[in-house]
Order: C-alpha cells, then sequence, then structure tokens
C-alpha cells in the first residue's frame, strides 16, 4: 500500500506540473494577446484623434473666415452710416454730440473674430496635444509588446502555442504631408 501512496504522489505531482506548465504557456500566449489589443486600440486612438483635426481645422477656419467677412461688412456699414450722419447735423447738433461722446465710451458692434481665433488657437493646442499623446501611448504600447514577444523564452513558449508574433513598428515623427496649411487663404 504505500509503494501505491507514493506512486499516487508522484502521478499528482507529474500532472500539476503538467497542468501549470500548459497554464503558463497559454497564459504567456494571452499576455501577448492583451499587449497586441492594447497596441491596435493605440493605433485606433490615433485615427480617432487624426479624423477629430481633419474635421476640426477646416470648421472653425470657415467660421472665422465668415465672421471677419461679416464685421467687416459691419464695420465699413457703421464708418459710412457714421459719414452720412455727419454730413447731415448742424453746428448746435456737432456741439452737443462731442458733448456725449466726451462723457461716454462709443460702442462699437459686438465683435466676434479675435474671440474666433483665440477659440481656434485653443483647440488647436488641445488637439495637437491629445495626438502627441496618443501617438506616445502607441509607441508605448508597441515596445511593451516588442520587449515582451521578443523575450527569447517568451519566444518559444509562444512558438509552442502557434501564436505568430506581429511586427508593430513605432511611429517616426516627421512632418505630416496632410497637416493642414493656410487655413485662413
Amino acid at each position: 500500500m504505500k509503494i501505491n501512496k507514493t506512486v499516487m504522489i508522484i502521478i499528482v505531482a507529474i500532472v500539476a506540473v503538467f497542468l501549470a506548465i500548459i497554464v503558463g504557456i497559454n497564459s504567456v500566449a494571452g499576455t501577448a494577446i492583451a499587449y497586441a489589443e492594447k497596441v491596435t486600440e493605440a493605433e485606433s486612438n490615433i485615427k480617432i484623434a487624426e479624423k477629430r483635426r481633419a474635421d476640426l481645422y477646416p470648421t472653425l477656419a470657415d467660421a472665422i473666415k465668415s465672421y471677419d467677412e461679416h464685421e467687416a461688412e459691419t464695420l465699413l456699414n457703421v464708418v459710412n452710416a457714421r459719414k452720412a450722419q455727419n454730413g447731415s447735423l448742424t453746428d448746435e447738433n456737432i456741439n452737443e454730440i462731442n458733448g456725449m461722446i466726451e462723457l461716454v465710451i462709443e460702442k462699437y458692434p459686438d465683435l466676434k473674430s479675435q474671440d474666433l481665433y483665440e477659440e481656434f488657437m485653443k483647440e488647436s493646442s488641445i488637439t495637437e496635444n491629445n495626438i502627441r499623446d496618443v501617438r506616445t501611448a502607441y509607441n508605448s504600447a508597441v515596445s511593451r509588446y516588442n520587449t515582451y514577444t521578443l523575450n527569447p523564452l517568451r519566444k518559444f513558449f509562444l512558438s509552442l502555442t502557434g501564436y505568430e508574433r506581429i511586427d508593430f513598428q513605432k511611429l517616426s515623427y516627421d512632418v505630416s504631408e496632410n497637416a493642414p496649411t493656410n487655413l485662413f487663404d
């Protein structure tokens, strides 16, 4: 009976070690898959941020151009109206108006182009910082994936599971040919 108990303990130990090895190998493959998914997610985030830029910049630039045209036309109308009004005034009215101008700051139409330019610069900064951040996150995800899957022991275990390593490359930061230019022309 003692031999059977010892044999059973050895068999259970061998099965436990074998199961631990299988679980460990599958864990390596699972982690590699998780890292690959992080890279894919980071790549998607870059596309989303770049799409935001592509949608936002022309829209803001068009709004600013329209407002600039409107304000230029409004100011021209105000100036022309004042010129026409000044031509029909009597000396008595001119003295009264001059006194009023000294007491009250003349109000022009509420002009918004400056606010729109500031908003454009703020949104540009936010967008470009976001693009930088998601590109940095992508490169970090690629580094983690490459470091994990290129480790010789993990590489061996991955080959046992049939896992095919994906060749993710880090992004270079060359100037994009699609970057917005001359938005206000």
